[in-house]
């Protein structure tokens, strides 16, 4: 069945309207006709079943016949990924939302490459939050990962956001399995951690006065293994770990 996107705010009735980019890709590429059963999601939680009530040349109405509500995830996910070269970082975002990240937040490093200007940022911001909401509409999930606009390491932990369980993914120095934290973190509390997030550094890693400030922050520095990986490699291993361990907490 053909999924498609609206806002919350657009999903309040029992009658919902596709315009715009939903509706152009419904009508002229996938051919929706009336009658015909296709399911909507509005990134919050909520999966409704439609049936196109009427289609015309620039827009879709649709009837709302069931719906389903999703539980919030026990334990949101942040990744906090340094951009990399080229599109290499619209792939990262498409893997994270599969891989159930509540939130990306694009991480501007001092290795990092690719510079921009608050014009680009914007740009780059739209476009990626669209490419998140194209991974909802493949994969089926009810939650759209908030993205957000770049920042520096320092400019994040300045916010002073606090996690219960913290990794960044360090080449160097004293490190450990994520698993050894997650069955210390469930032995001390006896449950998983409410929230977590994953630091990843950009090719060459962060700056050590970058992972001094992150790890200052209670990061806890993470080994990915033997092997020096690439950014977006790095980005779904974590992110696999860290859904393996929250759905096996006892280990």
């Amino acid at each position: 069945m053909h999924r498609f996107y609206l806002p919350p705010e657009q999903c309040r009735d029992t009658s919902l309207l596709l315009t715009g980019r939903e509706a152009h890709h419904a009508l002229h590429v996938l051919r929706v006709q009336q009658r015909e059963r296709v399911t909507v999601l509005d990134g919050a939680g909520h999966e409704f079943l439609c049936e196109v009530q009427d289609a015309k040349c620039q827009a879709l109405q649709l009837v709302v016949v069931g719906k389903k509500t999703a539980s919030p995830v026990p334990c949101p996910i942040t990744l906090l990924q340094a951009i990399p070269k080229g599109k290499l970082f619209e792939s990262i975002i498409q893997k994270a939302t599969e891989l159930g990240a509540s939130r990306i937040v694009p991480i501007l490093s001092e290795r990092v490459v690719s510079k921009l200007d608050p014009e680009d940022a914007t740009s780059k911001t739209d476009k990626w939050r669209q490419i998140a909401i194209e991974a909802i509409k493949q994969c089926g999930s009810p939650w759209l990962p908030q993205v957000e606009p770049p920042l520096t390491p320092a400019q994040f932990v300045s916010r002073g956001e606090k996690f219960d369980l913290p990794f960044v993914a360090a080449l160097e120095g004293e490190r450990r399995h994520p698993r050894e934290y997650f069955r210390e973190f469930f032995a001390t509390h006896k449950r998983v951690p409410a929230s977590t997030c994953g630091w990843i550094g950009p090719e060459g890693d962060f700056t050590p006065e970058e992972m001094n400030r992150i790890k200052g922050e209670g990061a806890l520095p993470i080994t990915l293994g033997p092997l020096v990986l690439r950014a977006e490699t790095a980005a779904t291993y974590s992110l696999s770990i860290l859904n393996y361990e929250l759905h096996s907490p006892a280990g």
